[in-house]
């Protein structure tokens, strides 16, 4: 198929079918797209909506199987019960229909509000549409009561993102592979570690492992996001510190973290290494943090409640004097997930969330401890492994292994 629905061209034209080659070849399979539309439609019809219009990377990517890149512009899938269409700029032409699991449109830019035009072409008539209040900030609300003054907005985002947080068997094998995928990087940025080299070279060489067993694994799949950090020293202290030039001295402290992305899904290896040596302070740090992590492996099963997994494992940072150096929560759900998009915050584990684990659910383990400059084992302590959640237990999909036995690098 190759044809646009309009003659071209039309300076005047506010929306195209831009039917531009065939569709790519999917993420899922048609059964599990349905599946995904068919619980959107079930939370629709729950609400007494008319229809939705997600507007955020996150569900556009889950019910649609298409990222977008929105550079400025507004992106949107509109699902109705019988209908789900993404709309899109006609700056990306054919490639949101091609990627789109379901219907396209596209606005130009010959009128400022086409966009609006376009949702409001598909939804004549409607009275209760769906919005993800956590996603749409006050201009495009506002833009939207205008367009559709008739019309009440309700919020769909916690709904939805409850839909997302136990994952289907197929998004559970993507999900696998995305973690072998990132052992490999791990496995390239280990081997790239040497005194005197920088930071970047040593995340580049993750990435570019990362990025390859991707291409050769999932040929049809559009290749972005994929990325390592790769901090050492005092640039350990934060988990979402940036790459920098610093060279790797002997004796320092060094965070490998590897985040392989395929079709949105993001995944994590993220591990606490040294190179040549450890101090005594250090290693007892070290030693505690992986202490933590291990325990959490352990308790991470369905049933327990997120806030009651980060209680008990408070008190074993508590018991060596180090809790006050916690930094973040223990844990959080994996899926369509990113460093600019997306978090099924529901599942965090964390002392506020009461949400009880359940089978289908794909849990991280990632306690960390930031040791203040001049202090003794001063740096950043981080270890992470990804658990999905079965009917009895829990299966860690992570292989890298981690603790100093393994992770003192020495050349």
């Amino acid at each position: 198929m190759n044809t646009y629905t309009e003659t071209m061209p039309n300076e005047l034209l506010r929306l195209q079918h831009m039917y531009n080659g065939q569709k790519a070849v999917p993420t899922f399979s048609a059964a599990e797209m349905r599946r995904r539309q068919d619980g959107l439609r079930a939370i629709l019809a729950e609400h007494r909506l008319d229809a939705a219009i997600l507007t955020s990377y996150h569900n556009v990517n889950y019910y649609a199987d298409f990222m977008y890149c929105s550079f400025g512009r507004r992106f949107a899938l509109v699902v109705t019960d019988k209908a789900a269409t993404t709309v899109t700029p006609g700056i990306d032409a054919g490639q949101p229909w091609r990627r789109s699991f379901g219907e396209n449109i596209t606005y130009t830019d010959w009128r400022r509000d086409n966009f609006f035009h376009a949702l409001q072409t598909l939804l004549p008539g409607a009275k209760r549409v769906g919005i993800e209040f956590d996603h749409v900030n006050l201009d495009l609300h506002r833009l939207l009561q205008e367009a559709f003054p008739a019309v009440t907005l309700v919020d769909v985002g916690q709904p939805t993102m409850w839909q997302r947080t136990v994952k289907s068997t197929e998004e559970i094998a993507l999900i696998r592979e995305g973690a072998r995928t990132a052992d490999l990087g791990g496995e390239a940025v280990r081997a790239a570690i040497r005194e005197g080299v920088g930071e970047h070279e040593v995340a580049l060489a993750g990435t570019q492992a990362m990025v390859r067993h991707i291409a050769k694994t999932f040929p049809h799949a559009e290749l972005m996001d994929t990325w390592v950090w790769f901090q050492s020293g005092i640039n350990t202290d934060g988990a979402h510190n940036p790459v920098t030039s610093r060279q790797v001295q002997k004796g320092d402290i060094l965070s490998l973290n590897c985040f392989p992305m395929i079709a949105g899904y993001y995944t994590a290896l993220e591990r606490t290494l040294f190179l040549d040596h450890a101090s005594e302070a250090h290693l007892r740090i070290w030693g505690v943090n992986c202490e933590v992590h291990r325990r959490g492996l352990e308790i991470l099963r369905p049933g327990r409640r997120c806030g009651d997994i980060a209680a008990e494992l408070n008190e074993i940072y508590r018991s060596h004097g180090l809790l006050g150096y916690r930094s973040f929560g223990y844990g959080h759900s994996f899926g369509v997930l990113s460093h600019y998009y997306g978090r099924e915050a529901g599942v965090e584990l964390r002392e506020d969330v009461e949400t009880v684990l359940r089978p289908g659910m794909v849990v991280s383990m990632e306690p960390m401890l930031s040791i203040p400059e001049g202090q003794p084992g001063a740096g950043g302590y981080r270890e992470h492994d990804i658990l999905v959640l079965t009917e009895d237990g829990a299966e860690n999909i992570t292989g890298f292994p981690f603790g100093p036995e393994h992770n003192i690098v020495r050349r």
